[in-house]
C-alpha cells in the first residue's frame, strides 16, 4: 500500500525531474562512492540494482557503459519516463523501493544513492532486510543514509514538497548488522554541492544470512 509520505516523495519528483538533474547532477561525493561500487564488481557482466534511480544519470549510465546489466528502480513516473529514454539498455521500473520485489539472490550489487532518506525512518529495517535478500552471498551495497538526529522532515525542497527520514546512524548500522551486511567501510561525509551530510556505507552480504 502507498503511503501518504511515499506519495509526497513521487509526486515531488514528478514535479522536479529536471531541475533535480541539473542542480545536483555532479557530485565529486557521489561520484567516489559510485566507484568503490564499480571497484567490487567484475570487469563486466555484473547485475546491479539501482534503487532510486531518478533519471539514470550518472550512476545507472556509468554502469551501463561498463557492460554491467542495470535495473532501476524510483517511484516518480517522470524520472523513470526519462530513464528509461536515457538508457533505453537498461530494465527501469517505476514502484516504491519499500514495495519492489525480487528473487532472493538476483543481484551482484545493490547501489541506493540518496535515496533511503526518502523512506520513512520506521521503514528503513525492513528495506535493509530486503536488500540483503536480493544480494547474491559476497554481494555489495553501496548506500547513503541520514547523518545527525533522527528523524522526519516534510517541508519545501527545490520548490515543491518534499519527506526525508533518518533513523539514526547508530540503528542503521544495527539493521545493515542484523540484515546479515557486514559493513566493509562507513563515512560520514559533507556534500560538495549542497549543505548536508550523508552516512556512507559499504557493505557485503555473508554468505549465510542471519
Amino acid at each position: 500500500m502507498t503511503t501518504d509520505k511515499q506519495r509526497v516523495v513521487s509526486s515531488g519528483y514528478d514535479q522536479v525531474a529536471d531541475a533535480y538533474l541539473d542542480r545536483f547532477g555532479v557530485s565529486a561525493v557521489r561520484q567516489k562512492w559510485l566507484e568503490r561500487l564499480i571497484g567490487r564488481l567484475p570487469v563486466t557482466g555484473a547485475k546491479v540494482l539501482d534503487l532510486g534511480c531518478g533519471a539514470g544519470v550518472p550512476v545507472a549510465r556509468e554502469l551501463v557503459a561498463l557492460g554491467h546489466a542495470v535495473v532501476g528502480v524510483d517511484g516518480s513516473r517522470q524520472q523513470i519516463a526519462r530513464a528509461r529514454q536515457n538508457l533505453p539498455d537498461a530494465v527501469f521500473v517505476e514502484a516504491d523501493m519499500c514495495s519492489a520485489v525480487f528473487e532472493a539472490g538476483s543481484f551482484d550489487a545493490v547501489g541506493a544513492f540518496y535515496s533511503i532518506t526518502h523512506v520513512p525512518a520506521a521503514q528503513q529495517r525492513r528495506l535493509i532486510a530486503d536488500i540483503a535478500t536480493w544480494l547474491k552471498p559476497g554481494g555489495i551495497l553501496v548506500a547513503s543514509f541520514g547523518a545527525g538526529p533522527a528523524g522526519e522532515w516534510t517541508g519545501d525542497w527545490l520548490g515543491t514538497t518534499m519527506f526525508f527520514g533518518h533513523a539514526g546512524e547508530a540503528e542503521t548500522l544495527k539493521s545493515l548488522a542484523d540484515a546479515g551486511l557486514r559493513v566493509l567501510d562507513s563515512s560520514v561525509e559533507t556534500q560538495d554541492n549542497e549543505d548536508a551530510a550523508f552516512l556512507w556505507i559499504e557493505a557485503v552480504r555473508h554468505r549465510d544470512l542471519p
